[in-house]
């Protein structure tokens, strides 16, 4: 008699496995990589070497500690390692991404089981981590390899919400930026490493939604209503929306961060729910906050949310009623 095998559903195959994925995500990453690396020189790219190596050696001996399948092979790792070290300052010492990958990858993912049981995304964690707890690095982002007017000690949407604070329009606190919307879509700006260049992330972008990595639903709901966010409470300016959408993490968010399989809801409806969550919540932080920011926050809080949002928009199963309420 022939045994089965019986496992619990979903039962759907796909020839992709976790590591083509992976890889998949690497490759759509080399772009803004390499633009990081050639705009602020060697210590960028020490950054991501360092960021990468202590997510995998992390997770490496943590499995190896805990008597459990060593899964570095999957490259699951690396991404982490990289999607943080591409949140990092160019300049900031070397020990802060590797404490953060190890945050990321013991704390956020391997105490919870592992790759496919964390809650939130171990990147995200890892960098929020350490905007806590190393805020003075984290925020530095002088970098003597710009050679440009804009090279100041903060990002340009920082210097317009500084502006907006003391009363300025808009349109002033645009031009106090010291830079111009065809800098921000090419990178020339002050920032972190793989954050900069909107044409670089949008370059990975569409070569992951080409591979059926990931699809438009979220990335592109998210970016459109915070978009639409900014433009209804920055005075209806055009250019100022296009402003807070190239600079900072919005892009890079989107399309590397906001997307990760764990931590969103699986129903087309649920995504494109969470999606304008981490949008409204990504303008209330950027327009109402104290930081000029606020990426990192929105999607893991997002990432909480997602089990709410997916049970309240999962489809009924065919041939079942709903409860009649008493």
């Amino acid at each position: 008699m022939k045994m089965l095998n019986i496992s619990n559903s979903p039962h759907v195959r796909d020839k992709d496995d976790t590591r083509s994925i992976m890889l998949d995500v690497c490759i759509a990453m080399v772009p803004t990589a390499v633009y990081g690396i050639v705009q602020f020189g060697l210590n960028a790219l020490l950054v991501l070497i360092v960021s990468v190596v202590a997510a995998v050696l992390s997770e490496y001996l943590w499995e190896k500690g805990m008597k459990k399948p060593v899964t570095i092979y999957d490259c699951s790792a690396v991404v982490t390692g990289l999607i943080l070290g591409l949140n990092m300052p160019p300049e900031i010492p070397l020990w802060i991404p590797a404490l953060g990958s190890v945050f990321a990858i013991i704390i956020a993912k391997q105490m919870f089981g592992g790759i496919g049981q964390n809650w939130i995304n171990p990147a995200l964690a890892g960098r929020c981590f350490l905007l806590i707890s190393c805020a003075k690095f984290m925020n530095n982002f002088n970098s003597a390899k710009l050679g440009f007017d804009a090279t100041t000690g903060a990002t340009p949407l920082m210097t317009m919400k500084t502006a907006l604070n003391a009363g300025n329009s808009t349109a002033s606190a645009l031009s106090e930026s010291g830079v111009s919307l065809g800098q921000m879509f090419i990178g020339r700006i002050p920032g972190t490493i793989g954050e900069v260049s909107a044409i670089a992330l949008l370059i990975g972008g569409i070569y992951l939604l080409a591979r059926k990595v990931i699809t438009w639903h979220i990335p592109v709901v998210y970016i459109v209503t915070t978009a639409l966010f900014m433009f209804l409470f920055g005075e209806h300016s055009f250019n100022y929306m296009i402003a807070e959408v190239l600079g900072g993490g919005l892009i890079f968010g989107a399309f590397f961060m906001a997307t990760d399989y764990v931590s969103t809801p699986v129903t087309r409806k649920g995504q494109i729910v969470y999606a304008i969550a981490i949008g409204i919540l990504t303008g209330l932080f950027r327009r109402f906050g104290t930081g000029a920011e606020g990426v990192s926050y929105a999607i893991i809080i997002g990432n909480m949310l997602s089990p709410l949002i997916e049970s309240a928009t999962i489809p009924r199963a065919f041939g079942r009623r709903e409860a009649k309420k008493k």
